[in-house]
């Protein structure tokens, strides 16, 4: 096992690592930009290394600033987390150049399976039928124009590296397929170091899910069980649960096998994500979709229903151990929730909104787990992703993992900064989440969003005439924001629903 270990990434993953290293006797190492010299996985590592710079551009997504401070730091392994450089062949490689144990699948695997086109081509080959698209990047606009008169709108334009929702865009017109183009080129090259997109024609109300595959360097391969990742916005994942609402066994075989015939194509080993499409009107049909080759943000969820530590079994893999579990010990036991907390004003179009944590009181008890980067005075900055927080609900079936998390997200209180908290607590009680009727446009066909923007608008106005009549106080002033490249003073909405 490695006695020290660098986690080139930052925030609630980079603390989720430093605690595996902690439980198998690693000692962590953190890197941080000129913005995280307060952040909590610098407080918490024994090492912590600056490289520099705010932007992801400057800091996070530069090899050489990497490999300089696992070098300065005798790492013997690397843990990328997920976002920023967790599928970039080069990375793997540089590691393996300079002697540091990549934590994660080979870098001929991740070439062959990181990048979304090829990836579709694998499982194609592997037999699993794929959603239809374009057989690799388009260069230009007049090729992306012949390539959807073939597909037909409407159309994802989607990034071939990274995931996330970034660097994608819905086009359902040639219109907007040229402004989609750009748009979605510009933002994977700034999330991902690569600028590349390919087209994929858009599945009427399918239902996101994926499965969790772990593999050895021995040549043991296994599935966890599949992911429901159905509810997004932007789409991007904001809530997931295992296993899927749609308590289908035969469909769970079916993809399980489907995503360990694609691993072994491509001899991968370490721990992936293989995502399908699943048609809502005929769950036994489904569609290959992308291989993330990393750890994901809704781990946790498998986790906590199978009782495996996906990211300290990532390590010993890397460390050249072999799987602790054969396909038959695993077993889903219960049902878990996660609801991703964004640091974002729901009042305002879901825009980022960093700012001073002020106050800070986390849920506990049975059930329920939280990995966070949040504590009482921290500065959330403004230059990456706003996830601040996972909120994890266990319980024996998909009820009373419902009801804990709404319990928990009842408990959940932080100040100074505007949360999704409160859209989330609507969100996992509405009657059609409960029933487990899902798709990646529930959130659209629910009107959520709008009935978000009309609650909040009343909350600021109700808590300002109680506190009048209480104190006769003018209200504080909470927050500024900017706004039409203008400052201007405005009352956080839900300071007013905390306080009363």
């Amino acid at each position: 096992m490695f006695k020290k270990l660098l986690i080139a990434n930052r925030g609630e993953i980079a603390v989720r690592i430093i605690r595996a290293c902690r439980d198998l006797g690693i000692s962590p190492v953190a890197i941080y930009s000129d913005a995280d010299q307060d952040a909590l996985h610098v407080k918490l590592a024994d090492e912590a290394v600056p490289i520099g710079g705010v932007s992801s551009a400057e800091s996070y997504l530069r090899i050489d600033k990497l490999m300089d401070a696992a070098s300065q730091t005798h790492a013997e392994a690397l843990h990328p987390g997920y976002g920023f450089l967790a599928e970039s062949e080069q990375l793997a490689q540089a590691c393996a150049d300079s002697g540091i144990c990549f934590v994660g699948p080979s870098p001929q695997a991740m070439a062959a399976m990181g990048k979304k086109v090829s990836s579709r081509a694998a499982a194609q080959e592997a037999g699993v039928p794929v959603v239809p698209g374009t057989p690799s990047p388009v260069r230009n606009v007049e090729e992306a124009l012949e390539a959807a008169r073939n597909l037909g709108f409407p159309l994802f334009v989607k990034a071939d590296a990274g995931g996330g929702g970034k660097g994608m865009r819905v086009a359902r017109n040639a219109e907007e397929l040229r402004a989609s183009l750009a748009s979605a080129a510009q933002e994977a090259e700034a999330a991902f170091g690569d600028p590349a997109v390919y087209l994929e024609r858009q599945l009427e109300r399918p239902r996101h899910i994926e499965v969790q595959i772990l593999g050895d360097r021995h040549g043991n391969l296994l599935h966890l069980g599949e992911r429901e990742c159905s509810v997004q916005r932007r789409h991007q994942k904001i809530v997931e649960e295992c296993p899927s609402a749609l308590h289908n066994e035969a469909l769970r075989e079916r993809l399980g096998q489907a995503a360990l015939a694609i691993a072994r194509n491509a001899g991968y080993y370490n721990a992936g994500t293989v995502e399908f499409l699943v048609e809502s009107k005929n769950p036994d049909s489904f569609y290959f979709l992308e291989v993330n080759t990393r750890l994901q943000v809704e781990h946790p969820v498998t986790e906590l229903v199978t009782n495996i530590d996906i990211v300290c079994e990532q390590i010993r893999i890397a460390a050249g151990e072999k799987l602790s579990w054969r396909q038959e010990d695993v077993r889903l036991r219960g049902a878990a929730i996660e609801c991703r907390i964004y640091a974002e004003d729901p009042a305002n179009n879901f825009l980022p909104a960093p700012g001073t944590v002020t106050e800070l009181a986390e849920p506990a008890g049975p059930g329920i787990r939280n990995d966070s980067a949040l504590y009482r005075g921290y500065e959330i900055p403004v230059h990456y992703d706003p996830l601040v927080s996972k909120l994890i609900a266990y319980g024996n079936d998909r009820d009373e993992a419902i009801r804990r998390m709404l319990r928990a997200l009842g408990e959940y209180r932080v100040g100074g900064i505007p949360t999704s908290v409160s859209f989330l607590r609507r969100l996992i009680s509405h009657p059609e989440f409960r029933s487990g009727n899902l798709h990646t446009g529930f959130l659209v066909d629910h009107h959520l969003f709008e009935e978000e923007g009309e609650e909040h608008a009343y909350i600021p106005l109700a808590g300002a005439a109680v506190e009048h009549l209480l104190t006769g106080k003018k209200p504080p002033e909470v927050r500024t924001q900017r706004n039409d490249n203008r400052w201007k003073q405005t009352a956080r909405p839900d300071f007013y629903w905390r306080k009363w």
